[in-house]
């Protein structure tokens, strides 16, 4: 339950919003699939200095890789990958891998994003969108489209107001 500062019941997301200022910071990414390929650009612009744990990735993240973006461990996840990591991004194709990854996270008071059960991770990833030097994110409760949707309308109307 959201509860305003009035003690109303709200119904819009119960996450607290902020900023992470990343820059130089360890950020570890467990996976490297279509998720990763979407999320590590966007921390890599950030500035924070990414760790990628997974066996094999998709072209565009070899390609980071390859050019010294990013660091990529070429195997499975282990526990101590996440001694003084900042932030953390579950993201495996594994249920069970994703679990021991929040997991871990937990236990070393790290937040983490777990992408195939947000409930289960201490974070949420908004939908993004960027114009006229104006960033807009958007969390709603359980529906990441909507929240496309909404920030695609922001993102506009931040545009127009530029005209």
């Amino acid at each position: 339950m959201n509860e305003s500062s009035s003690g109303q019941v709200g119904s819009g997301s119960p996450t607290y919003l902020a900023g992470l200022l990343l820059h130089g910071r360890r950020v570890v990414v467990v996976g490297g699939g279509n998720v990763a390929r979407r999320r590590v650009p966007k921390l890599l612009a950030a500035g924070a200095r990414v760790e990628l744990i997974s066996p094999e990735v998709n072209a565009e993240l070899r390609s980071l890789a390859d050019s010294g973006a990013l660091v990529w461990q070429a195997r499975q996840f282990t526990a101590s990958d996440l001694d003084g990591a900042w932030y953390v991004l579950a993201a495996t194709d594994s249920a069970e891998v994703n679990a021991a990854v929040t997991f871990e996270a937990e236990q070393r008071h790290t937040f983490c994003v777990r992408a195939d059960h947000a409930d289960a991770g201490s974070a949420w990833t908004p939908a993004t969108g960027e114009t006229s030097g104006v960033t807009v994110a958007v969390i709603t409760s359980h529906d990441p489209l909507r929240a496309r949707r909404i920030r695609d309308r922001l993102v506009e109307v931040v545009a127009e107001e530029e005209l």
